[in-house]
């Protein structure tokens, strides 16, 4: 036998003198025999990258790294339970798209043979759901895989997972409440402490979560006014940020990324976003230049995004027009007339929220990179 082999054991149990829980075996045999020698048992496997090529060792050398995915699975649990309590649907839309839409990414494409057309890796599934709240489902959530074509970094992964929400007659203050009780419920189902190390921070965690505006935000770290282009685009050069040919409103963001995230350390909800960036959100009714969206931050990053949904067609039509005209900030290369066409029918007025789940479990696991919390990471192509 050698170590790694996997044996059975056919025997009388008993306790020894020491009262340790032993079996007496009269006959072993061999179920399954390892070919490769076990990582040293102290040591276990500590090259990063061959951990995440070749997890499932990774994951019988540490019992740690099995503990963060027993983990995240409870953490997933609590949500689904959470939200199933408060009398949400759970459904399915698909994962294969003929346009892509709901967010600001590059796509997947692939390639339906029978068909004969091209098809996208979803992005977001959210377009979809809001169809579900036109055919008279008020309350739905998917926990969804979701694909963007784009860089990877401790924070993003090419391939994600993401619970997105709808309700009906709830607005974006609402989902504030949901994002916290979501976290909520997933802290009390791992170990109830709401004071949690990530990193080099201490996070609080508990109810509820500071509330501050945009605006503010980028007054007091940036030192502008977000509705003074000419002063916004003169600190994006003074931060070396090549602006020419963006939209303004993108600039702003653009800044501040740049200027406020990184203070934006204990849970909160920042709100009240440039409306030239959100084509999909209704409109402050004081003020249209203003978007009723927020972004929950923690540790200075993005854990979640939320409307207050736009249900007007018209007005989705002319914003969905100029997104694809390549004004703003880009979520749709196609026109989806099909979803306006939905909303003509009638949607329900509506909030709706998407959080990550990866970056959800990095914070409540203290893990340093999103590839320690998804089991099989993408990986550069290596030859063996």
């Amino acid at each position: 036998l050698d170590l790694g082999d996997i044996i059975g054991a056919d025997g009388c149990l008993g306790r020894t003198k020491t009262n340790e829980l032993t079996l007496w075996a009269d006959q072993v045999t061999l179920l399954s025999k390892s070919l490769h020698a076990p990582p040293e048992k102290w040591h276990g496997l500590t090259d990063v990258e061959l951990r995440y090529r070749q997890r499932y060792v990774d994951l019988f050398a540490n019992p740690p790294v099995r503990e963060v995915f027993k983990q995240r699975s409870r953490i997933i649990q609590a949500i689904r339970e959470y939200l199933l309590s408060c009398d949400y649907y759970e459904v399915e839309t698909p994962a294969l798209q003929p346009i892509y839409g709901g967010a600001a990414a590059r796509p997947f494409t692939t390639h339906h043979n029978t068909l004969h057309r091209d098809l996208f890796l979803r992005i977001s599934p959210e377009l979809y759901l809001k169809r579900l709240l036109v055919g008279g489902f008020e309350r739905v959530f998917e926990i969804a895989r979701n694909f963007r074509n784009e860089g990877i970094s401790p924070r993003h992964n090419p391939e994600f997972t993401m619970i997105e929400l709808y309700e009906a007659y709830a607005d974006y203050e609402v989902m504030m409440e949901r994002t916290e009780q979501m976290v909520r419920a997933a802290i009390e189902r791992l170990d109830g402490r709401f004071a949690r190390r990530f990193g080099d921070h201490e996070l609080d965690f508990t109810v509820p979560w500071q509330r501050r505006k945009y605006a503010d935000l980028l007054r007091e770290y940036a030192g502008v006014d977000m509705g003074d282009p000419a002063t916004v685009r003169a600190k994006a050069a003074e931060l070396d940020i090549d602006h020419a040919g963006m939209d303004d409103a993108v600039v702003v963001n653009t800044v501040f990324e740049e200027t406020v995230e990184p203070h934006l350390i204990q849970p909160i909800f920042v709100y009240d976003y440039p409306a030239a960036i959100c084509p999909l959100t209704r409109r402050h009714p004081d003020d249209p230049s203003i978007a009723l969206r927020f972004e929950a931050f923690v540790a200075g990053m993005e854990l979640g995004n939320a409307y207050t949904e736009l249900n007007d067609p018209q007005i989705q039509e002319a914003n969905l027009r100029r997104q694809v005209a390549g004004e703003g900030d880009e979520t749709m290369a196609v026109m989806d007339d099909d979803f306006v066409r939905a909303l003509e029918y009638g949607m329900p007025p509506a909030g709706g929220l998407g959080v990550g789940i990866d970056r959800l479990v990095m914070v409540l696991t203290d893990s340093a990179s999103i590839r320690d919390v998804i089991l099989f990471p993408l990986q550069r192509q290596v030859n063996d």
